[in-house]
């Protein structure tokens, strides 16, 4: 008995399942990985370019900056979106025409269905983002924002309530438990309540505090609040390092983190590349803003103007640049694997290899 092998196309009976996520429920999980009102003011954070018709996302890019360049490496990759860090569109566009380089990629976009989603400031600010990452280029203890951030409250005043006893003060909690829903209490110690409500349920909490009139030992204080601080969260970070080291020491730390060549160095004056460093102030992009007035032995960014240098050195502060995108770059490879697990690994999420700094040394 002879058999024959039948040969039959390659997966002509494979089901293959095709991974991809619709744009609203990939921006939704984008928005709660770094949430939008963390970003500055003057920033433009979020989705920024929103096709009209494909809207189900395979492929995701992790890029630093938009330049044609990558914009040409997302059409080859086949990506539906463009995450990149810095928005490409921050000025309001009067009109998009092939005339400029900017212009042309949103244009592109637009035709090719591929969406853009930028998260900047607000992934500097969040806790676990751009420079948390960036300070872990030192050992460093007791980690904590530069400027913290506040976020709008749902609720919009705090109540303190004052008693003449425990017991009252316990009677009070339990009068006010059904209010907590929408109330948070702060704080709660043997004759003091303190609580944020919003607007709508102060004449209930004060109806309810008084004891429907009946008590007249209570003390009453209502403050309006407009935003909740966020430990944790802000920009810039600074830290306290476990082991003290030289700034030679700290350079090369920074380099290898960084994967750089080359950093800027201004030695504090009267500094050598032996002098000891203790603490550590960071900020990834441009940071004369937020580290001005940080009191640390060296600063970290990406860039500073001449002037702010001199100042930092002046009164002690050694300065490392290490270009602007340089300083954010490299938090695209820690971002990756997070947003594989954030999507349940249902998009595909690479980083451009075209990405790169505008700068050389020559």
């Amino acid at each position: 008995m002879s058999f024959s092998v039948l040969s039959w196309p390659v997966g002509r009976f494979l089901h293959i399942r095709h991974y991809s996520m619709h744009l609203s429920e990939v921006v939704k999980r984008l928005n709660s990985l770094a949430p939008p009102f963390l970003a500055e003011s003057w920033d433009n954070v979020g989705l920024l370019v929103e096709p009209y018709t494909k809207k189900n996302i395979e492929t995701m890019l992790l890029s630093n900056d938009l330049t044609e360049e990558v914009m040409d490496e997302a059409e080859a990759q086949g990506a539906n979106l463009i995450f990149s860090y810095h928005p490409p569109v921050f000025r309001p566009l009067k009109r998009i025409t092939s005339n400029g380089w900017k212009d042309r990629i949103i244009a592109r976009c637009l035709e090719k269905g591929i969406a853009i989603y930028s998260p900047h400031t607000a992934c500097d600010a969040v806790l676990g983002g751009v420079n948390d990452w960036l300070i872990q280029a030192f050992d460093g203890e007791e980690v904590t924002p530069l400027q913290i951030s506040v976020k709008p409250s749902d609720c919009s005043h705090q109540v303190t309530i004052t008693v003449s006893s425990e017991s009252e003060a316990t009677m009070l909690m339990e009068r006010l438990t059904p209010l907590l829903v929408q109330s948070s209490v702060l704080f709660r110690s043997e004759k003091r309540v303190e609580l944020v409500c919003p607007e709508t349920t102060l004449p209930t909490i004060v109806r309810l505090a008084s004891g429907n009139g009946n008590s007249t030992s209570i003390q009453l204080s209502i403050t309006k609040i407009e935003k909740v601080p966020m430990p944790g969260h802000g920009l810039g970070r600074k830290c306290k390092l476990a082991h003290p080291m030289t700034i030679s020491e700290a350079i090369n730390r920074i380099k290898s983190h960084l994967g750089l060549s080359y950093v800027r160095l201004a030695l504090a004056c009267g500094a050598t590349l032996e002098s000891s460093v203790g603490s550590v102030a960071v900020c990834a992009g441009s940071g004369t803003s937020v580290l001005c007035g940080a009191i640390a032995d060296l600063w970290l960014t990406g860039e500073m103007s001449h002037h702010d240098i001199l100042d930092a050195t002046q009164q002690g502060t050694t300065v490392v640049l290490a270009e602007h995108s340089n300083s954010e770059r490299g938090f695209l490879k820690v971002l990756q694997p997070r947003l594989y697990s954030l999507f349940g690994h249902e998009i595909n999420v690479i980083i451009s290899e075209k990405d790169k700094t505008p700068l050389s040394v020559v």
